[in-house]
């Protein structure tokens, strides 16, 4: 009986600690490399579920950089300081609308055609969220890799090119890892150089910064049996 009770509490315990990695995603779906979306509600969507888990965080928008010259640095203030970024990767910022592309915040964004791109950060970091515009539309298969070797894919649409359905479409995915907080991504694209793509309001939050996690339904569920194997425990006795 006593075996019992021990295993009961070890499947409570472990129901309430099970946490894991959770990615974010919304598609607004457009067709026109010169007419942007009104508006993007399931990009908007996801971006809010994502930040909803969040406090205090700081997005980059690439309002104050220089139209045409390709970021070094990328800055996110956060509260008591700021996270900063090495970026490389053949990107530049740009401005107004560009072959699908365009800002989803204020007039600036990040754009290009570069294959791989990667941003490191000054700190570990637990979140990390974007929205995407004009992704896939010549075809390419957008991914982030962590610096642990984890390999997320971004389960965005694809077309065979100028017009397709993605071309000027907006999307957002982001990333909150507490149990593994990352120091660098990777940006790969499987048809770098032809399927150019634009990035905007890159937020990132430290792992402080990520609200208290609520038990998964299946940890819910584990540490109610938890709880019913000592509450049984309780009645045997008094039996």
């Amino acid at each position: 009986m006593k075996r019992l009770f021990f295993i009961g509490l070890i499947v409570l315990v472990s129901g309430i600690g099970a946490q894991a990695a959770q990615t974010f995603f919304g598609e607004d779906l457009n067709g026109s490399p010169t007419v942007p979306l009104a508006a993007w509600p399931n990009a908007t969507a996801a971006s809010n579920s994502f930040m909803s888990w969040l406090d205090g965080v700081g997005t980059e928008s690439f309002e104050a950089m220089t139209v045409g010259a390709a970021p070094t640095t990328l800055t996110f203030p956060v509260p008591g300081g700021t996270i900063t970024a090495n970026f490389t990767g053949d990107m530049v910022v740009g401005d107004g609308v560009f072959r699908g592309r365009y800002a989803t915040d204020g007039d600036q964004y990040l754009t290009g055609y570069t294959g791989t791109f990667s941003i490191e950060f000054s700190e570990p970091v637990a979140a990390f969220g974007f929205f995407g515009i004009d992704v896939g539309d010549f075809g390419g298969q957008m991914t982030v890799t962590t610096n642990d070797g984890t390999v997320y894919t971004i389960s965005h649409s694809t077309g065979t090119g100028e017009g397709s359905p993605p071309d000027g479409a907006v999307l957002f995915w982001g990333l909150i890892d507490t149990d593994n907080p990352f120091t660098s991504l990777v940006f790969g694209n499987d048809s770098g150089g032809v399927d150019g793509f634009g990035f905007d309001q890159m937020t990132v939050g430290t792992i402080e910064q990520v609200n208290p996690v609520i038990p998964a339904p299946g940890a819910i569920l584990l540490g109610s049996i938890g709880a019913g194997l000592v509450g049984w425990m309780r009645r045997r006795k008094t039996l």
